[in-house]
């Protein structure tokens, strides 16, 4: 296998475009983001922990733009900016939080942006209990009582992005070839293992542990935008912000709760106004290089350990 040109380092944003900011920030603050800066044009949502945005909205016609990631190094930008045949030229960001950036376009037509050097905030405090949990600790919470106030989750962080494509292994290569993702685990029909459907991807950060994917394309006749995934602080956050968006009672659930098998994360799924989804998750694998890469049957790896099995409504969605 050759070297990929570049490995990124992690997740940085999503972005997509709607025809009403405000309806959009309506949800992304009921999701739990906090609005970092809004322009006449875009807005930029960021979550507790210190990165300048993780979600961006473009004023306009309903749709996927593209996910962007951290690149390792401002050299790494001018690398995949002279090697990638459809790279940009290294550009200064003229958004909120700054930067530099490389676009390239991956084989579907979307963007995949490479960023580096973007500004960073204080972290926004969270207030979490400690669990009283017999196998770690359980007086971790000695004397005092578990009461929370109701209201949005937390998302901490932007977690990963799943693509559905009906080129899945161009797909696949590609992303693998230009920012330097490892697999983690490949998911096959059943009885044939050259029948790949979907494809778990995470960074390649060697002998450091990394979440069990950062990005995922799935087989599908029509390419879009899956779904874009946010880490919260813990189980009761999680419940805190399904509970919170259900009693909005203006918002469409998709899936959950449940404890998936492939990255084992608890999570919770929620279309946005114009049927972008978002899932909130705690508690994913990390792994490193001595996982390798895994072949899973599509029956297994697809199921839940605990909740809801899948709907076709998610396994099937796909937002241009």
């Amino acid at each position: 296998m050759t070297e990929p040109i570049i490995r990124v380092t992690d997740i940085a944003w999503g972005r997509i475009r709607s025809p009403d900011l405000d309806v959009q920030e309506e949800f992304l603050t009921d999701f739990g983001m906090v609005r970092a800066e809004r322009t006449n044009n875009a807005l930029y949502m960021r979550g507790t922990d210190p990165d300048h945005h993780i979600h961006v909205t473009e004023l306009g016609e309903p749709g996927f733009i593209s996910l962007a990631f951290n690149a390792a190094s401002e050299e790494d930008l001018h690398k995949l900016a002279a090697e990638a045949e459809t790279a940009t030229e290294v550009q200064d960001i003229d958004e909120p939080g700054g930067g530099k950036r490389v676009t390239i376009t991956e084989p579907n037509g979307y963007g995949i942006e490479v960023v580096w050097g973007i500004e960073q905030h204080a972290p926004l405090e969270v207030d979490r209990h400690p669990y009283n949990l017999s196998n770690v600790d359980k007086f971790a919470r000695s004397g005092e009582l578990w009461r929370k106030p109701q209201g949005p989750s937390h998302p901490k962080r932007i977690g990963h992005g799943v693509i559905g494509t009906p080129k899945l292994r161009e797909s696949i290569n590609w992303v693998r070839h230009h920012i330097g993702l490892v697999g983690t685990d490949e998911v096959y029909v059943e009885g044939d293992e050259e029948k790949v459907v979907a494809s778990f991807n995470r960074i390649d950060a060697g002998s450091k542990f990394v979440d069990h994917h950062v990005f995922l394309f799935v087989h599908n006749e029509n390419a879009g935008l899956n779904h874009i995934s946010y880490e919260v602080p813990d189980f009761d956050d999680v419940v805190m912000g399904h509970e919170h968006l259900m009693a909005a009672e203006k918002y469409t659930h998709v899936w959950g709760l449940g404890r998936h098998v492939l990255g084992s994360q608890i999570y919770d799924y929620w279309k946005d106004p114009w049927d972008r989804v978002h899932e909130h998750w705690c508690d994913s694998d990390v792994l490193n290089a001595d996982y390798g890469t895994k072949l899973v049957a599509a029956e297994e790896g697809f199921g839940s350990q605990w909740g809801e099995p899948a709907p076709m409504e998610f396994i099937g969605h796909v937002s241009p």
